[in-house]
């Protein structure tokens, strides 16, 4: 799996990269804004984008809304949002979204992005083919 961070603070972005890397994540690239996103995923057609739901005055909802218009067939990247606000502000937005969950920033790791890609299935055994 390939993963992009979306995210307007650059230094999140590269610790956050720094982290997933050492934690066995392939994180092939990075972007400040939604259209800069679009862009990395069109070029780079990552597997999952982490995406802030604050883009620093553009909303991280609308690469989601864009991409669930794509099939997908492998060309669309799995979305999950993220962000430092607690989920419960944002719980209707997330659950009309197509993204595929939300984690908190303090909680994102190799970990918690496999168990909540495991979960589309439902079905655990998925988990190493994640890796």
């Amino acid at each position: 799996m390939r993963y992009l961070i979306v995210d307007d603070n650059a230094s999140f972005r590269a610790e956050m990269r720094g982290l997933l890397v050492e934690q066995g994540l392939e994180v092939v690239g990075e972007a400040a804004s939604v259209a800069e996103g679009l862009r990395q995923i069109a070029e780079l057609r990552p597997d999952v984008a982490l995406v802030d739901i604050d883009l620093g005055g553009e909303s991280g909802f609308e690469p989601a809304r864009r991409l669930s218009k794509e099939p997908r067939d492998g060309a669309a990247p799995y979305v999950i949002l993220i962000s430092t606000y607690d989920e419960a502000e944002y719980a209707d937005l997330i659950r009309a979204s197509s993204a595929i969950g939300f984690l908190a920033k303090s909680e994102l790791s190799a970990a918690s992005v496999r168990r909540m890609l495991a979960s589309i299935d439902g079905d655990e055994a998925d988990e190493a083919q994640l890796v």
